[in-house]
């Protein structure tokens, strides 16, 4: 299991987060996602720890508390949604099929 962390301050490190669930059992991992083109935080974590029941004592205590002048949303983190992939053609202005306008015709 693992736990999601939102509404994070864009000035925590994975070191303090460490420290907050430290006090709720053993931190096994911390992960702070950043914004692939900036390099920024996203805002957001997942923390993992070493049991079950430290994960949702963490979870109980956490979600809603003030942290860093923000109220933290703490949730069991949900798997990953498969976004299908598959290299689909989302928008993009380009006209399909005809070519351009001097093949219609005309000229």
């Amino acid at each position: 299991m693992s736990i999601y962390v939102g509404n994070l301050s864009y000035d925590a490190t994975s070191e303090d987060l460490t420290a907050v669930f430290a006090e709720y059992g053993s931190v096994k991992r911390v992960q702070l996602p950043t914004d692939r083109e900036t390099g920024r935080m996203r805002g957001f974590a997942f923390v993992e720890m070493a049991a079950d029941a430290e994960e949702a004592a963490a979870i109980e205590a956490l979600d809603g508390a003030e942290w860093m002048g923000r109220d933290l949303k703490v949730n069991k983190a949900k798997p990953r949604e498969d976004r299908g992939g598959g290299g689909g053609n989302f928008g993009g202005g380009g006209r399909r099929g005809g070519g351009d306008s001097f093949s219609r015709g005309g000229y």
